[in-house]
């Protein structure tokens, strides 16, 4: 039996929205960290943390963003499971809600978003979709 590490955070996120937290927490992992990050570049949250209290249990904080009281996160989806690998080559990336919402990739050159892996030209696998 595996453990979706990276569906957990995704819940994580999405249930903070759902309750209008201001930040959520999560178990710090780099993969985790990257996909944070890309949605903060991409406006999708406020900020991120990696808060070190506990040197053995890393966390990362999640400042979360609304807009006249609406979350900026309307959905967020996990798209590429442990049972079920979602890859996509270069030119197949598919828009967004019309290119309202992103997708997040992860490739030979690390995690990004599907705008980046396009301009890049690299293809990789689906990890989830923001709008």
């Amino acid at each position: 039996m595996s453990v979706d590490t990276i569906g957990d955070f995704l819940t994580i996120i999405r249930n903070g929205v759902l309750t209008s937290k201001k930040s959520v927490s999560a178990p710090y992992s780099r993969l985790k960290f990257e996909i944070a990050q890309i949605l903060k570049d991409e406006g999708f949250i406020r900020d991120v943390v990696v808060d070190e209290q506990d040197a053995v249990k890393k966390q990362i904080k999640i400042g979360l963003k609304y807009m006249k009281g609406e979350s900026v996160i309307h959905e967020i989806t996990r798209i590429s499971t442990p049972g079920r690998r979602n890859y996509v080559g270069h030119s197949s990336y598919k828009p967004v809600i019309g290119g309202l919402g992103l997708s997040i990739v992860t490739t030979n050159q690390g995690v990004m978003s599907s705008k980046q892996a396009r301009i890049r030209g690299v293809g990789g696998e689906v990890l989830c979709t923001v709008w």
